[in-house]
């Protein structure tokens, strides 16, 4: 494999996974948080409606989560392509 085509592998994965990421953040946050909140209102956990959880504490965590799994992901990615740090 040429040195420009792993490139391009390489940032094309990257990107893969930001758009990945992206979008569960999207969703988590702005359809959950936001548009859907009436529809998840419906269902309760812990005694707290879970649009109103998603809008004010699930957000949050999932963004949390996401740091993690991107950290993880991208240090495969860097080793699949041999670009990582020692």
């Amino acid at each position: 494999m040429s040195e420009q085509t792993q490139r391009q592998a390489y940032w094309k994965a990257n990107l893969k996974l930001v758009a990945l990421c992206l979008s569960i953040w999207f969703v988590v946050s702005y359809l959950f948080g936001i548009i859907l909140v009436d529809q998840l209102n419906v269902i309760s956990i812990g005694g707290y409606r879970l649009g109103f959880w998603f809008a004010q504490q699930g957000s949050m965590y999932i963004f949390v989560v996401l740091i993690f799994f991107y950290a993880n992901r991208i240090g495969k990615i860097d080793r699949k392509f041999n670009v990582h740090e020692d």
